[in-house]
C-alpha cells in the first residue's frame, strides 16, 4: 500500500511528490447527510468481532423484514398481471393481439426513466418518508387497477405504477450501501430481492384462492387479485413508516458509540480515506463515462430479461403444458421456493468468499439449461423442471450482479448515480420481455424462449470480460503502490477522495 499523508482533522496536508513537498489546503465542505454527523458522535470504539456481527444483526433486524416486504409487495404488484391474465382479464377488456403485451410494456418504460431522478432525491426526501410514501402511492394504483374497465384505463395505470414503483429498488440498493460494508452487501440485497422471490410463489398462492371470489360484487377474478393485493400494499406502506429510519447517524435504535462505529467504517471503507461527503456535478460525469457502469448493464440485461421473462409469463407458460387454470397458479409455487432457498445459499457464500462472478454464472448456467429444455421438444416433466432452473438462476444470480457493480464505485454520489443507471437502463430489458413471448406462439414460445437465450449469451461474453479487466487493473494498481512507495510518493486525503474507485489503494471486486 502506499504511504498516506493523513491528518482528518486537518484543513491542510503535506504532500512529498519527487522530492519537493508541498502543502494542499482543503476546502471546507458541508458534510453530507448520510455520512455527516460524525462532530456530534463520540470517537469509533474498538468492537470484537463478536460485537460487530451483534451489531449488523441489530440493523439487519431493524431495516431488512420491512424492505423485504416492500419489495414483496413490488413485484407482486407488477407480476401479478400474469395471474389476472388467467382470471379473465384478457376477455374482459378485449385485450386482442399484443395489446397485453404492450400493456406490460408500458409500465417498464416511466419505470426506468424514473429510477435516476428517483435515487438523486432520496436523500432530500429522507429514505425513512419516501421509500414509504412512494409504497403507498403505488397500493393506491394498484388498488385502483382493479377498477378499470377499458384497455386504455389499464395501460394508464401501468404507467401510474411504474413511476411510483421506479424508486424503490435502485432507492433501497443504495441505501443499504449507506449502512454496510461492501463485502457485506450481497447477503442484504439477497435478503431484500428474496422478497421478489417469495412474490412469485405468494402471486400463484394468492391467485388460486382468490380465484373463488370471481363474481362478487359483480367483478371477475382478476379484479379481486388487483385490489386485495392493492390493499396489502397499502397497509405495508403505513407499517414502513413507523420502521424505516434515515442514516447511521441519526439511528435512534443504536447507541452512540454504535452509529459512531457504522459512520466510521462505512465512511472508510472502500479506500484508506474514506468517500467524498459533498455533491458535484462531476460525480454524474463520472459515473457516465466509467465503462464498467455500462458493461455491468449488459451483464444486468443478461440476467433480468429472462428473469421478467418467467415472472411474467411462467403462468401462461405452465398453464400452455395442458394444466388448468387454477393447477396453473398452484404449480407456479414450487419454482419460486426452490429459487428463494438457492438465492439465500449464494448470497451467503458470496459474502463469505468476497466474490460475485462465480455465482452470476452459475445463474447464467441454470437459465441456460432451464431455457435449452423448454425450447426442445420434450416432456411436460422435463419442461416444468426447466421452469425451475430458469427461475432459480435468474433471481438467485441477480443479487450478485447489482451488488457486483456497487462494491466497485467508490463515492456514495458517483455509486448513487452509477447504480441507478445500471438498474434504470437495464430494466428496459422487461420492456423486451414483454413483448417477446406473443400469444400466437403458445404453447413452446419458442421465439421467446430464443431471445432469452441470447440475453444469456451475452452474459456469458461480459462476465468474462469483466472479471479479466478487474485482474489486469488490481494488478497493474499493486505495481504502481509498490513504485509509490520506492520513490516516497505520498497522497493527500484530498487527492484520493477525488480518486475514488481510481485511487492506487482500490481494489475491484471480483
Amino acid at each position: 500500500m502506499a504511504t498516506f499523508a493523513i491528518d482528518s482533522d486537518a484543513r491542510s496536508a503535506s504532500v512529498e511528490k519527487n522530492g519537493v513537498e508541498e502543502t494542499i489546503e482543503e476546502v471546507p465542505v458541508k458534510p453530507d447527510l448520510a455520512y455527516g454527523g460524525e462532530d456530534t458522535l463520540p470517537p469509533s470504539p474498538d468492537l470484537t468481532p463478536a460485537q460487530v456481527k451483534a451489531l449488523y444483526r441489530k440493523i439487519d433486524i431493524r431495516l431488512m423484514p420491512i424492505l423485504t416486504l416492500m419489495y414483496l409487495c413490488s413485484f407482486l404488484d407488477r407480476g401479478n398481471i400474469g395471474n389476472a391474465k388467467l382470471q379473465g382479464l384478457t376477455t374482459q377488456l378485449h385485450l386482442t393481439g399484443n395489446k397485453y403485451n404492450i400493456a406490460l410494456t408500458m409500465y417498464f418504460i416511466p419505470y426506468c426513466l424514473f429510477e435516476c431522478p428517483a435515487n438523486m432525491v432520496l436523500k432530500k426526501f429522507r429514505p425513512s418518508r419516501w421509500l414509504p410514501g412512494i409504497t403507498l402511492l403505488w397500493g393506491v394504483i394498484m388498488t385502483l387497477m382493479g377498477l378499470v374497465k377499458t384497455y386504455p384505463q389499464l395501460v394508464g395505470t401501468r404507467v401510474c405504477l411504474g413511476v411510483a414503483e421506479a424508486g424503490l429498488f435502485p432507492g433501497v440498493v443504495y441505501y443499504l450501501t449507506l449502512w454496510y460494508p461492501r463485502h457485506m452487501i450481497q447477503y442484504r440485497v439477497g435478503l431484500f430481492f428474496g422478497g421478489a422471490t417469495l412474490a412469485g410463489a405468494f402471486s400463484g398462492l394468492l391467485a388460486f384462492g382468490i380465484s373463488f371470489m370471481s363474481g362478487t360484487a359483480g367483478m371477475l377474478g382478476w379484479s379481486w387479485i388487483f385490489i386485495i393485493e392493492g390493499l396489502a400494499t397499502v397497509a405495508v406502506g403505513v407499517v414502513s413508516f413507523f420502521f424505516l429510519v434515515d442514516f447511521p447517524h441519526t439511528a435512534k435504535f443504536l447507541t452512540p458509540e454504535e452509529r459512531a462505529y457504522i459512520v466510521h467504517r462505512k465512511k472508510y471503507d472502500n479506500s484508506s480515506v474514506g468517500e467524498e461527503e459533498h455533491f458535484e456535478i462531476r460525480h454524474i460525469w463520472e459515473a457516465l463515462l466509467d465503462w464498467q457502469v455500462w458493461v455491468h448493464i449488459l451483464t444486468y440485461m443478461s440476467i433480468i430479461t429472462p428473469l421478467y421473462g418467467i415472472s411474467l409469463f411462467l403462468p401462461s407458460i405452465i398453464n400452455g403444458f395442458g394444466y388448468s387454470t387454477p393447477i396453473s397458479q398452484l404449480l407456479t409455487v414450487p419454482p419460486y421456493v426452490f429459487a428463494t432457498i438457492t438465492l439465500l445459499i449464494w448470497a451467503i457464500w458470496s459474502d463469505r468468499i468476497k466474490k460475485r462472478f462465480p455465482f452470476i454464472l452459475a445463474g447464467l448456467t441454470f437459465i441456460l439449461v432451464g431455457f435449452a429444455i423448454n425450447i426442445s421438444d420434450v416432456t411436460i416433466g422435463a419442461k416444468y423442471f426447466g421452469t425451475f432452473l430458469v427461475v432459480a438462476g435468474a433471481y438467485a444470480g441477480f443479487p450478485g450482479v447489482v451488488a457486483w457493480l456497487g462494491n466497485n464505485l467508490a463515492g456514495h454520489y458517483k455509486r448513487g448515480v452509477g447504480m441507478a443507471l445500471h438498474i434504470g437502463i437495464g430494466n428496459f430489458a422487461g420492456a423486451i420481455a414483454s413483448n417477446i413471448y406473443r400469444s400466437q406462439d403458445a404453447p413452446r414460445y419458442i421465439l421467446g424462449h430464443g431471445i432469452e437465450l441470447m440475453f444469456v449469451g451475452i452474459g456469458f461474453i461480459t462476465v468474462p470480460l469483466t472479471v479479466l479487466a478487474y485482474k489486469r487493473i488490481n494488478a497493474r494498481r499493486d505495481a504502481l503502490v509498490q513504485e509509490a512507495n520506492e520513490k516516497g510518493i505520498t497522497y493527500t486525503p484530498m487527492e484520493l477522495r477525488r480518486m475514488g474507485d481510481r485511487a492506487p489503494d482500490f481494489r475491484y471486486t471480483l
